[in-house]
């Protein structure tokens, strides 16, 4: 029997998306530090540029914080659709490689061209192209990470951000993974982060002496997932079809809302949209969760299942809004509302089979 191919997989990232695209249509931001967000008392920065990360400006970051860090930061409200277009844009690009392209958002995906369309044998000088198009094409730069599974593509493509490409093979992984921060492990976030350091692990080599039933004892099912990635085994597929979990909308208030009529009609506009969403989608689902969080960020969420899809937007509205008075109660200071509906019709996995070659 034959070993089992190589697979060769690409992890596109593009650099600062959003605020690249809003330094590209307006040169007067260029070189500037700049956030797409709010800058408000709620603000949340969506997408800093690196002049801006400079001074510790981060996705998700309260737009207070990051006018601390940065007074001289430039907010700009931001476009989805714009973004939405160039991401197509960029996609397309993906798919004169390969079909097998598997998008986590808007701004990155992962590519397996082990079996390409043009029949390429080197998967560094296909994301060598893909980022050369993407430039062209957008005025836009890329980053790319190659390798033989999904979890060392991803981590290679941060490695020389922005605008850079890193190549990790099947002979470098190894050493790779043995001198990597733990820190700097995907899927393992700062909290965790700190407790494998008070455990002695600080990079892979110290995460390889632990066995796999020791780390589960100390993590839960998460300890097998790090005992195997330290090892370079990721067998995950790159899966082109990825059907929501869930479809939801949410509004955070700029001040706290205490009036329920109020509450009400957000609830409305919340559920037509999220009710047209499903529609053009035809992707009906049949739990329904209200979530909202209190003046002092407590966060509560109420659902309620059904043996059908819940296809009839009054049924859905009229749900919702019994759902949000029971959370609510009498007294009640709202920061954010939201909606969103859960075992949705095209909610399935994916079963494909896996494609692997010489790197």
């Amino acid at each position: 029997m034959s070993p089992p191919e190589i697979r060769k997989i690409i992890h596109i990232d593009m650099d600062a998306f959003f605020a690249s695209v809003e330094q590209r249509d307006d040169p007067s931001l260029r070189g500037k530090p700049i956030a797409v967000g709010g800058g408000g008392n709620r603000g949340v920065v969506a997408s800093a540029s690196y002049e801006a990360r400079k001074y510790g400006v981060k996705s998700a970051m309260p737009g207070m914080l990051a006018r601390k860090k940065c007074p001289q930061i430039i907010f700009v409200r931001g476009s989805f659709d714009k973004y939405k277009a160039v991401s197509k844009v960029i996609r397309t690009i993906f798919h004169d490689f390969t079909d097998l392209v598997e998008p986590l958002s808007l701004d990155e995906a992962y590519l397996d061209v082990t079996h390409n369309k043009l029949s390429l044998p080197s998967a560094t000088l296909i994301a060598m192209e893909i980022r050369k198009r993407i430039e062209l094409e957008t005025g836009l730069t890329a980053s790319a990470g190659v390798s033989y599974n999904k979890f060392l593509a991803k981590v290679a493509s941060d490695v020389n951000k922005p605008n850079g490409i890193k190549v990790i093979t099947p002979v470098e992984g190894p050493d790779f993974l043995k001198q990597l921060s733990i820190s700097r492990f995907h899927g393992i976030g700062k909290i965790t982060a700190e407790r494998c350091k008070r455990m002695g692990i600080y990079k892979g080599e110290d995460l390889l002496k632990w066995s796999q039933q020791d780390l589960t004892k100390v993590f839960g099912k998460a300890g097998s997932y790090y005992y195997q990635i330290v090892r370079g085994d990721d067998r995950r597929l790159v899966n082109p079809i990825r059907h929501r979990k869930s479809i939801g909308t949410e509004k955070t208030f700029s001040e706290d809302c205490s009036d329920l009529h109020f509450l009400e009609l957000t609830l409305e506009t919340l559920c037509e949209k999220l009710f047209r969403f499903m529609d053009i989608d035809d992707n009906f689902g049949k739990t329904i969760t209200i979530k909202i969080k209190h003046f002092n960020f407590v966060l509560e969420t109420k659902s309620k299942t059904f043996t059908t899809e819940l296809n009839d937007y009054q049924l859905l509205y009229t749900v919702a809004e019994g759902l949000m008075k029971e959370l609510t109660g009498e007294i009640f200071s709202i920061r954010l509302l939201g909606v969103s509906v859960s075992n949705l019709k095209k909610e399935q996995t994916m079963v494909g089979v896996q494609l692997t070659l010489d790197f």
